[in-house]
């Protein structure tokens, strides 16, 4: 890991950096944290947890720290399914001793991102221990939070150090490892978005970044078969992978190399969980899934060659305001959020449509050369799910297909990046696609 680190003057014209000072992956890891403490000169560190990460690891860091005679705080959150929100952001700051000098997150998704946000907050430095491969923000200065009902990325901290004992990691339930497999999957969707909106759009790219990520996933999949046997080669390799997306997305100074439409399903049936009740999974799960769907999409996109007569009746056709009334109904209030930031983003300005439509016709088999290049076949994806356990069915989450439908086609309103959804949108074959769904 110590080669992702620093900073690194890139062909790309940018300078990458993340703020990362050490990642230790392997056996034994997290003997070497009374190590980063002296490091820091870190007297008295603040550990944050819940319930279920305190009896992974957190025992073992108390013990670690009482063994070295580090005095400590902690708060342990008392619920395992504990909801990264205002609730819980403001619950750990209010806990939090200010006579500590260093924030301790053990956990995975949540307790990271909240404790990156309290790092963030109390202007400490961060270390994670993480208990379980299951997701790619351990390494990311962003926080996914909920504010408001919508998921939005808020800038937090960096760790500082990211500690991640494959004797702890290889224990996480089964469906944490699952996730984090499933995360990594998704990257192959955000690769091929990425080229494609910088085809379309002029979006920043980099190869250099890209590359890191192929080679992650290739690792990840190549030793898929491991992991629900807890091989440590496995394990190590999907921490590692999901601890590279992270550097990644720091590299390139936005999301795009780790997260593409398949995060924006996730994050959908993430928001109508928390609006209607509704049945959700594992962030990792539902993305593996979404990646087979989007997968699946674009093969169907590859069939397809673009029409003008047929891209402008649609975009003609489109009525916003009858578009805004189906995410009222089908996202609520967080639905409300994304017609506030339409007004900001203007995506569906139909003057800017056609100069787009010309970008895409252009470089209509540049576009199928990148599918190619980039994405498994949805065969092959659902052999690599069915290794693992991870259903193609979107039924297992409890979405049907006329969810799966208003799903896709709610995922170019999340953020304004180009995705599939957005693609299809200008192509005028949106309501085509989401009927395969």
């Amino acid at each position: 890991m110590k080669n992702y680190l620093g900073s690194v003057q890139c062909s790309c014209g940018k300078a990458h950096d993340v703020a990362i000072d050490d990642v230790v992956i392997g056996r034994g890891a997290l003997a070497r944290l009374p190590e980063f403490l002296s490091k820091y000169g870190a007297k008295k560190p603040f550990i944050l947890a819940d319930c279920n990460t305190y009896k992974a690891a957190g025992e073992q860091v108390t013990g670690l720290l009482d063994r070295h005679s580090i005095a400590y705080a902690q708060y342990v959150f008392p619920d395992g399914h504990l909801e990264p929100d205002e609730q819980a952001v403001g619950s750990a700051v209010m806990h939090f001793d200010p006579t500590c000098d260093l924030v301790i997150g053990v956990g995975s998704g949540v307790i990271n991102d909240i404790g990156k946000i309290l790092s963030n907050v109390t202007g400490k430095r961060y270390i994670i221990v993480g208990t379980a491969p299951s997701m790619d923000g351990y390494a990311s200065a962003t926080s996914s939070m909920s504010r408001d009902g919508l998921k939005v990325s808020l800038p937090s901290r960096c760790a500082d150090v990211i500690i991640g004992d494959t004797d702890i990691l290889k224990n996480a339930p089964e469906h944490m490892l699952k996730s984090g497999l499933g995360d990594m999957l998704a990257k192959y969707v955000s690769i091929a978005e990425w080229r494609i909106a910088h085809l379309i759009t002029g979006e920043y790219y980099c190869e250099r970044v890209a590359q890191l990520i192929r080679t992650a996933v290739g690792k990840c999949v190549d030793n898929a078969a491991g992991l629900l046997k807890r091989e440590e080669a496995a394990v190590e390799a999907v921490f590692e992978g999901l601890v590279i997306g992270g550097v990644a997305m720091a590299y390139a100074g936005v999301s795009r190399p780790a997260s593409g439409v398949e995060h924006y399903f996730s994050h959908v049936w993430d928001m109508r969980g928390l609006e209607f009740g509704t049945r959700v999974d594992l962030h990792g799960i539902q993305c593996a899934m979404a990646t087979q769907k989007a997968v699946e999409l674009y093969e169907a996109i590859k069939t397809m060659t673009p029409d003008r007569e047929k891209s402008a009746a649609a975009v003609a056709a489109f009525d916003l305001e009858d578009w805004n009334n189906q995410l009222r109904d089908f996202l609520g209030q967080s639905g409300e959020t994304m017609i506030a930031q339409e007004h900001k983003e203007r995506k569906y300005d139909k003057s800017t449509h056609p100069a787009r439509f010309e970008k895409i016709a252009a470089n209509w088999q540049n576009i199928l050369d990148i599918l190619d290049e980039e994405l498994p076949t949805a065969a092959q994806l659902s052999k690599v799910m069915d290794t693992i356990g991870i259903s193609t069915d979107l039924n297992t989450l409890g979405v049907d297909r006329e969810c799966a439908r208003m799903t896709f086609k709610a995922t170019k309103d999340i953020r304004d990046k180009y995705v599939l959804s957005r693609l299809a949108w200008d192509l005028g074959v949106l309501d085509e696609l989401a009927g395969r769904l």
